[in-house]
């Protein structure tokens, strides 16, 4: 009898040494200043500052949120090139290591932090959550509004640099949120809808970028523009009412799923967040190769209506 009651105390033991999962402390894609404010210090939290470098400074130097880790979008790794096609998404061990080196641990709630400017800047926060959801990390969302919210909100500023100890995340790669060539392919002749998140212009044909060999856009695609997703003046991301508004008006069916695509999975980003996390669409990928990699084959379709 002694040694089996020896044996359970020995069982409850280890029990009480395993590792805790830390609680997740939000489910929403945004939170405001205050709601930051409030869980700064929780030992599960992991502020990631992603603004980019403005006139050659780098703006985390000048203040940040306390707490927060550096890592630049456009410089840190977020993206890459394969195959010569710009803003793809890094091999998962490549991306995985980036990510553990900011502290990050697979049950770490993440807040990622744009300046909040604009609209095109503040999808490099959408593109950066998209990336940690495609790589399976559900504990992620983004300071509604960016930096100018918190400033705004006369939060606390800090300049004090931080170097995060080494993480221990792991990836669990999620295909259903990517799209690629032959699901576009695909869609152009289902009843998935294509949607183009660049500007009326591109979409059109009348303007393009240097990494898109033509003009027009995907057959069968329909345009909502990047910046009706964002409030500058506020600042603030479109709510789950205004979001709809702009489905109904571009008349797109959600039934069957969507696919978002711009140049460079940059702004589709952008649309993908709102329509994915916002209001809450099922089955919505994103295509990170988009116009970029679609007219890198001249034998692909593009329409203009230019």
């Amino acid at each position: 009898m002694r040694l089996s009651f020896l044996g359970t105390l020995a069982a409850v033991a280890l029990v009480s040494v395993a590792p805790a999962y830390a609680e997740r402390l939000t489910d929403t894609p945004l939170v405001d200043s205050a709601w930051l404010a409030e869980h700064l210090g929780n030992k599960s939290l992991v502020v990631i500052d992603i603004r980019d470098a403005v006139e050659g400074k780098n703006p985390y130097d000048a203040g940040h949120v306390p707490g927060a880790v550096n890592a630049r979008y456009s410089e840190y790794g977020w993206r890459t090139t394969v195959n010569n096609i710009p803003g793809m998404l890094p091999p998962t061990d490549q991306i995985q290591g980036l990510i553990a080196n900011l502290g990050v641990n697979n049950d770490s709630q993440v807040v990622i932090i744009p300046a909040g400017t604009n609209a095109s800047e503040f999808g490099g926060a959408t593109r950066v959550y998209w990336t940690f959801k495609v790589l399976g990390h559900d504990a992620v969302t983004i300071l509604d509004g960016g930096y100018a919210a918190w400033t705004k909100a006369n939060q606390q500023v800090s300049t004090d640099a931080t170097t995060a100890a080494a993480g221990d995340f792991k990836a669990e790669f999620r295909p259903e949120l990517l799209a690629d060539v032959k699901e576009v392919t695909d869609a152009i002749a289902s009843d998935v809808n294509l949607i183009d998140a660049r500007s009326v212009a591109q979409f059109i044909g009348k303007e393009k970028t240097n990494t898109v060999q033509k003009l027009g856009t995907v057959p069968s695609a329909v345009n909502i523009n990047f910046d009706q997703f964002y409030h500058p003046d506020v600042p603030s991301f479109a709510n789950a009412t205004e979001i709809a508004e702009l489905v109904k008006a571009a008349g797109v069916a959600t039934d069957n799923g969507l696919i978002t695509f711009c140049n460079t999975g940059h702004l589709a980003s952008i649309a993908w967040f709102g329509l994915s996390e916002v209001e809450g669409i099922k089955n919505v990928r994103l295509y990170d190769g988009s116009m970029s990699q679609w007219t890198a084959d001249p034998a692909r379709p593009v329409v203009a209506s230019n």
